[in-house]
């Protein structure tokens, strides 16, 4: 009879345990230090490139970690560029990409009128591993493609880091 007990007792605290591990989940985060470090090298790169732009960095949620804006950077330049990385992490998809899949005509076309996603070249997601863990968006430069290429320095910038902390 107490064998019976104290296998019954195991049985429901294994599934006790079992089912507390559903109730939560862990995430990672980049460190403000981090979303620095990729909003400074993609303003690096913007400057080196002749551009005035705004950088932001926001986590795998859409939270704002970082934003700078060069001198000279249009007043519309930091919303476009926390729109382009909220609408990175939002989607999982750099902006480039989710600006083609949102076309008018296209089954996501109706994307376009969530507020806050601004799908034009810009917005990159930053990963390590298989992991999102935000992204960054770039405003200012003549065209996406250059905006583009200012944010994948600063993603470049930081991606060794976020691969040595997993």
């Amino acid at each position: 009879m107490n064998k019976i007990i104290a296998i019954t007792l195991l049985i429901m605290g294994m599934s006790a345990h079992a089912h507390a591990e559903d109730a939560s989940y862990t995430i990672k985060l980049m460190t403000p230090e981090t979303a620095l470090k990729a909003a400074q090298a993609a303003l690096k790169k913007c400057r080196e490139e002749g551009f005035q732009v705004a950088v932001a960095v926001v986590d795998r949620t859409g939270q704002a970690q970082v934003m700078l804006r060069d001198r000279l950077a249009g007043m519309h330049t930091p919303g476009a560029a926390l729109d382009k990385a909220w609408s990175a992490a939002s989607f999982k998809s750099n902006t480039t990409q989710l600006a083609e899949a949102t076309q008018a005509g296209k089954p996501s076309s109706g994307i376009r009128q969530i507020d806050r996603v601004l799908a034009i070249g810009g917005g990159l997601m930053i990963e390590a591993g298989g992991t999102l863990y935000g992204a960054i968006g770039v405003s200012g430069a003549p065209n996406g493609d250059a905006d583009d290429r200012c944010a994948r320095a600063g993603v470049k910038s930081i991606t060794e880091d976020l691969e040595l902390s997993m």
